[in-house]
């Protein structure tokens, strides 16, 4: 952010820029090496509050078969066993409180539902950039990762496959959002 921008000044209703966004994923596969991997197709918007950010809101809808890993075999497992895209085509979440840290950290709780699943989570979410862009619009940046057990939202392994993938998933949120005018 830069010094001469307040928050106040960031008050608006956004949406992601998909184009500059990244949501991503790493989880340890046979206890030895780290996959990584991310979702292709996403859409959010969010509402945020500068001069009071506890009135701030964030929504994301993730296509799940959208999962890329770099591996046409691994992709379609996951697509097929561990979330189930013909049950469950997305992946969301809905912020249900967004409480300010400091001056550009944001704890931002909410529901997030995988496979038809919804439990609670909160991600530490830091204000990474503020820029007037060259076509006249102004963004903002936020990064953030989150840890969850994949086991909680119903994503299981059968040991019969041979499949042996950490419980352990790290969730990475590289956004980009536009205020609409």
């Amino acid at each position: 952010m830069t010094t001469t921008t307040t928050l106040r000044e960031l008050t608006g209703d956004y949406v992601l820029d998909t184009a500059r966004t990244r949501i991503g994923f790493v989880a340890r596969h046979a206890m030895a090496t780290r996959v990584r991997g991310q979702f292709d197709a996403f859409q959010g918007s969010a509402y945020l509050d500068g001069q009071a950010p506890s009135r701030s809101s964030v929504e994301l809808t993730i296509q799940a078969d959208s999962i890329q890993t770099r591996n046409q075999q691994r992709d379609g497992q996951l697509r097929d066993k561990f979330l189930d895209v013909d049950n469950h085509p997305a992946i969301t979440f809905t912020s249900t409180k967004v409480e300010q840290v400091d001056r550009t950290t944001f704890k931002v709780t909410g529901e997030l539902t995988i496979r038809g699943v919804t439990r609670p989570v909160t991600v530490d979410l830091a204000l990474t950039a503020v820029d007037d862009d060259s076509r006249g619009g102004f963004r903002v940046g936020f990064k953030s990762s989150l840890t969850i057990s994949r086991k909680d939202w119903g994503v299981n392994w059968n040991a019969a496959t041979g499949v042996m993938v950490s419980d352990k998933v790290v969730l990475e949120f590289d956004l980009a959002a536009i205020r609409r005018p």
